[in-house]
């Protein structure tokens, strides 16, 4: 009896635990492509500091160049949190694929099904210069087009704007009055007919989340991707001590010195109060260790460096690395830019407004991290960088010495 009651408590644990994958270790290209590259730019001020990261099947180049606070010297690196901006809307994504994954809603469902409230939607039509009319949608608003900014939403709903105070990405309202309000506003043209960029659309793709799962979204999040990865540095909320040590933002001139920036208009200070709530458009905070997490999740196909598997495979082939729009409107996925057809060539990933961008190709296992808190300005180092890259992915590395290893569990 004691020998059945253990199995089956084995049996238990087996079945509550992420299942854990062999991956294969990262090892130093000793390559500094991207260090080489950005350097004059650093030195002159005109970069204050930057994260590059090139990935290759096993292989990496890690830099850290330069400043997260140039006025005060501290040098920039892998820990520093920053505002990741619209790049948080891929982990919406995420949750919506494993929702998918696990049969509990499909692309195609109604967003009705779940929010009643956008049963009957208007339609904003421009007539001519002067004169705007509204009728009904004809078209079924569906979980797809609010991912993947076909639905017709604006940019923000008015609650998040930024004429308003604490508007923006980080401030606004909770994410299911976002959707109450833009349930009640009119949208641009008809659902799944057009591509209008829009945080609204994600954040309604984050309270449908919600109803399903009977959790604030952020805490879904949390709970199936965040802690399971181990980015416990990411979080809508950063701690003081986080904030602290943050990287600074700057306005980047032509042939001169960056300027320091205090803040943004769309993502007023403090950025941990009560007036801040979670969104699923752009509201999240992290560092470039943990987006790594993320993204090389993404790569490898929905299982994590740490060997805990998020998604199955054919989820992330199916509706995260290639496009869910309609043919002839450019390549998006969930919450990601993705091709409109796969290939061997085909990256997919996402950027946010600060400068930051992440993607992948998991044909050639290969990923591209840059990490900067850029408020307006020249990029004259992009080609560059460009350049460094084509050097590191054209580059053979010899990894038949490299072993795999177990991840391990949370």
């Amino acid at each position: 009896m004691k020998r059945l009651y253990f199995l089956a408590a084995s049996l238990m644990l087996l079945l509550a635990t992420p299942s854990v994958q062999a991956q294969k270790k990262t090892t130093p290209s000793k390559t500094q492509y991207a260090r080489e590259a950005l350097t004059p730019y650093v030195d002159s001020g005109q970069l204050p500091g930057a994260i590059s990261i090139f990935y290759k099947d096993g292989v990496q180049e890690t830099c850290c160049i330069g400043y997260a606070d140039a006025a005060a010297k501290r040098r920039i690196n892998l820990d520093n949190a920053f505002m990741q901006c619209s790049q948080t809307k891929g982990f919406c994504g995420v949750t919506i694929a494993k929702l998918v994954e696990e049969g509990r809603i499909s692309l195609d469902d109604p967003v009705s099904k779940y929010l009643p409230e956008f049963q009957e939607l208007w339609v904003l039509e421009q007539k001519d210069d002067s004169t705007k009319v509204l009728h009904k949608a004809k078209n079924t608003l569906t979980i797809r087009m609010v991912m993947n900014h076909t639905g017709g939403f604006p940019f923000e709903i008015s609650a998040k704007r930024n004429d308003v105070r604490g508007g923006g990405w980080s401030g606004g309202a909770p994410i299911r009055q976002v959707a109450s309000i833009a349930a009640a506003s009119p949208v641009m043209f008809e659902p799944g007919t057009r591509v209008l960029y829009s945080n609204t659309g994600i954040d309604i793709g984050a309270a449908i989340v919600e109803v399903v799962t009977g959790m604030k979204w952020e805490q879904y999040l949390k709970q199936t991707v965040l802690d399971p990865l181990g980015m416990k540095s990411s979080w809508f909320w950063p701690t003081d001590k986080q904030i602290k040590n943050k990287i600074e933002l700057y306005d980047y001139q032509k042939d001169a010195p960056a300027q320091w920036r205090e803040e943004m208009p769309s993502q007023q200070r403090p950025y941990n109060d009560s007036h801040v709530f979670a969104s699923a458009g752009a509201g999240l905070w992290t560092t470039a260790a943990d987006q790594l997490k993320f993204y090389k999740m993404l790569l490898n196909l929905g299982v994590g460096d740490n060997g805990v598997r998020i998604l199955k495979e054919e989820t992330v082939k199916s509706i995260l690395a290639q496009s869910t729009r309609p043919e002839g409107m450019e390549g998006y996925s969930l919450g990601l830019n993705a091709p409109a057809k796969d290939n061997e060539d085909a990256w997919f990933g996402h950027g946010g407004a600060w400068g930051t961008q992440c993607s992948v190709n998991w044909h050639k296992k290969q990923l591209r991290l840059w990490v900067v808190q850029k408020a307006g300005g020249p990029e004259p180092w992009k080609k560059d960088l460009d350049k460094a890259a084509e050097k590191f992915f054209s580059k053979y590395y010899d990894t038949s010495g490299v072993d795999a290893y177990t991840g391990r569990t949370q």
